[in-house]
């Protein structure tokens, strides 16, 4: 016998072992027992607040809620529209990308969230502007520094 009850002790095969058992339970547990949407969206809204001084910009216009539907167009974009205090992002949400501006104009990064260790970041120009040539492909939401505040969106649905 290799320890007690028989399990090696300080083999390397043990460690590969160990991790195919990790991932074979992952597996099983995604199968039997998945996590709830609803969970996952809290999940994700949750991390959005790790910046904890973080300001949320709240969704003030959303083109699929607030726009008057134009007869014959069925692929137009999504125009959004978030504010916290004096900032403003207008984004445009197409099959091709990301494009906004930041009002006012000034210094800024901005960082497409995807998910945990997704951020995406995306260049600002001198009036605001920016563009992303990566579509979300799910949930999605901003994060904006300035020079003195952190800035995110509340979490959309691509």
């Amino acid at each position: 016998m290799n320890g007690a009850g028989g399990f090696p002790h300080g083999d390397d095969g043990g460690e590969a072992e160990d991790a195919l058992l990790e991932e074979e339970l992952r597996q099983a547990a995604a199968v039997l027992d998945p996590v709830p949407d609803a969970l996952r969206q809290l999940a994700l809204d949750a991390y959005a607040l790790h910046d904890l001084d973080a300001k949320i910009a709240e969704l003030t216009f959303d083109s699929l809620v607030d726009a008057l539907p134009v007869r014959g167009v069925t692929d137009a974009p999504r125009m959004l529209t978030f504010r916290a205090g004096r900032v403003t992002v207008d984004v445009e949400v197409t099959g091709d990308g990301l494009m906004g501006q930041v009002m006012p104009p000034g210094s800024a990064r901005i960082e497409v969230l995807g998910g945990p260790g997704t951020a995406r970041p995306v260049t600002v120009d001198t009036l605001g502007r920016f563009t992303s040539e990566d579509p979300p492909s799910g949930p999605f939401a901003l994060r904006l520094r300035t020079g003195t505040e952190v800035i995110v969106t509340e979490w959309l649905r691509a």
